[in-house]
Order: structure tokens, then C-alpha cells, then sequence
């Protein structure tokens, strides 16, 4: 049934998946961010929550939305969908009855949107699987632990070495496999380290897991509170400093959040046309221009020029 769904789903935008087989490494806060980041740089963006029980990026889609109608400000807002969970017996036809909500649900954003970002729960699921199947790009955030390694490799304990492929890599792996069987289209996998220490614990064994299973591996956010406090008002590091500081963030956090998703979203590598990229990062240089204060020296400054011409 999952080799079915690939069809619809493949003629759905670029479908960027955002998954990891553990919880708390973060996929919310990068899935809303990407999402932004696309549509500051003038792509219509589509959304999918397919975790049906913490639905936690339904709520930062509408936390955004009710922070923009309480300053009265225009925040860009993704077109969004949630997908629960069939309540029937048999997993049979709750698996159909999933697929045919997603599949109503690509059918709205294949006509309005050029991105589809998908946040997926933390445990395997159905729809998870045809998520990761459809996918044309694959993004796992990963916190720089080897708790949080072991979804992606085994690691022996005494020798570090590498002794076999963790649940959620296998699970990316098998989904290529029976991609290529289907569509030649590639699946690029992106891993993203957050939290990094300053000498970072899993970087060695994450490259020796990339040429194994492959994926890239990258930079992702430091451990910022500003980033917490983003979540109940639906904002990201993307937005304007002013709009995030009316919820008591500070700017130099900010700003330092706004630069490295803005490095980050470079990384993935993603079709963005070069006028947008031009102006994401016309607008990010702008953001941080801004704060800086005013040097009226060199404005008022009279050079030997002006003086000459005042004499004559």
C-alpha cells in the first residue's frame, strides 16, 4: 500500500520530510523554520503535521497565527494540514483511510504551494514510512549525544567503532531502496547536529555513518533559549527583531539564531530560485544592519574634497 501512494505523491511539490526516530532532537523547531526561511524568500510553502498526538507543529502554525492577529502585524503562514489517526480496529483499513486523508491533503497543496514540509512523530508509524518514501529531501536533526546516535548507528563501547545501523537509518535506507524500484528521482538526507559542544562528541562517527548509509551531515542551532521562547509565539529566528522582542526575546540572541538557520537553510541545498536566495539573504544582512547603532562621524564627516569646493 505504501508503493501506492507514491504516485499522487510524487506529482506534490518538492517534499522536504523532517524525521528522526527519537524524540526531543528539535524536528518541530526546524520543520517551522525551514518553512519560514522558504517563504521569507517568496515560495508558497505547504505544511503537514502527521504526528497525531502531540501535534506539535499545528500548534506553532497556529500560535503564529493568533501572535499576528494580537500586534496586528503580517506574519507569513504556511498553508497547513494535520492528519490523524483512523480510530478503526483492524490496521488494515486504518492505513487506507490514512492514506486516503493524505492524499486529499497533498491534492490542496499540489495546486498552491512549490514546498511541502512534513514534521513527522517520533515513533514508526504508517504514514511515516509513505512520508519518507515521497520524500525528495529528508532532514534529521540530531542533538550531539550517543543516545541520540544510536537511531542512525551502532556504536561498540569500548572500541567506537561503528557495529550496525540504527532503527530510523535503516527505516531511510529501506524507503530509498524501494524509491529507486518506482522513480529514479534521488532522496537527499541531511543530517543536522544541534547543540553541539565546542568539541563535538558524535562528529567523527557521523561521517563514517554517512559514507556507510548516505547522508550529509550539518551545522544546525546552538543550544539557544531564545528558541524556546520562539514556540507559544509562533515565531522563528527568520521574523523581525522587533516582532520577537515584543515577547521578550532578546536581540543579540536573536540575531545569532537568525544567522545560523539562515546558514543552515544554504546546506540543504534546497531548489530555491537564485532571486530568492538573493533576497533571503539581502533581508538577513538588512535584520542585522539595522541593529547596529548609527556612526554620524563618517556621515558628517567634511573630507578635503568638500573643503576644497567650499573655498572655491
Amino acid at each position: 500500500m505504501q508503493h501506492g501512494a507514491l504516485r499522487p505523491l510524487r506529482s506534490a511539490p518538492h517534499v522536504i520530510v523532517v524525521g528522526n526516530g527519537k524524540g526531543g532532537s528539535g524536528k518541530t523547531t526546524l520543520a517551522m523554520h525551514v518553512a519560514v526561511g522558504l517563504l521569507k524568500a517568496e515560495h508558497k510553502v505547504g505544511t503537514l503535521d502527521l504526528d497525531a498526538d502531540q501535534r506539535s507543529l499545528t500548534c506553532y502554525v497556529e500560535n503564529r497565527r493568533i501572535w499576528a492577529n494580537h500586534l496586528h502585524i503580517e506574519l507569513e503562514i504556511p498553508l497547513h494540514r494535520h492528519i490523524a489517526t483512523a480510530p478503526g480496529m483492524r490496521a488494515d483499513e486504518n492505513e487506507a483511510r490514512e492514506l486516503d486523508w493524505l492524499e486529499e491533503a497533498i491534492a490542496r497543496f499540489e495546486r498552491f504551494c512549490d514546498f511541502l514540509v512534513i514534521d513527522t512523530p517520533s515513533h514508526d508509524s504508517y504514514l511515516m514510512r509513505v512520508a519518507h518514501l515521497a520524500a525528495d529531501t529528508i532532514v534529521t536533526p540530531l542533538q550531539d549525544s550517543f543516545l541520540d546516535l544510536c537511531a542512525l548507528g551502532l556504536i561498540d563501547p569500548v572500541t567506537h567503532e561503528i557495529t550496525g545501523t540504527g532503527h530510523y537509518a535503516a527505516m531511510v535506507c529501506a524507503a530509498r531502496k524501494s524509491r529507486r524500484q518506482l522513480d529514479p528521482g534521488f532522496i537527499d538526507w541531511i543530517v543536522v547536529r544541534n547543540r553541539a559542544c565546542e568539541h563535538s562528541l558524535v562528529k567523527h562517527d557521523l561521517v563514517e555513518l554517512g559514507l556507510r548509509v548516505g547522508f550529509r551531515d550539518a551545522e544546525g542551532c546552538a543550544e539557544r533559549a531564545v528558541y524556546r521562547q520562539f514556540f507559544p509565539l509562533g515565531l522563528t529566528a527568520f521574523d523581525a527583531a522587533d516582532e520577537v522582542t515584543a515577547g521578550g526575546c532578546l536581540k543579540d540572541a536573536h540575531l545569532a539564531a537568525q544567522r545560523e538557520m539562515q546558514e543552515l537553510l544554504e546546506r540543504l541545498r534546497l531548489p530555491i530560485s537564485e532571486h530568492g536566495l538573493r533576497r533571503a539573504a539581502a533581508r538577513s544582512e538588512w535584520l542585522i544592519q539595522k541593529e547596529a547603532p548609527l556612526v554620524l562621524d563618517e556621515i558628517l564627516a567634511e573630507g578635503p574634497d568638500m573643503r576644497t569646493q567650499r573655498e572655491v
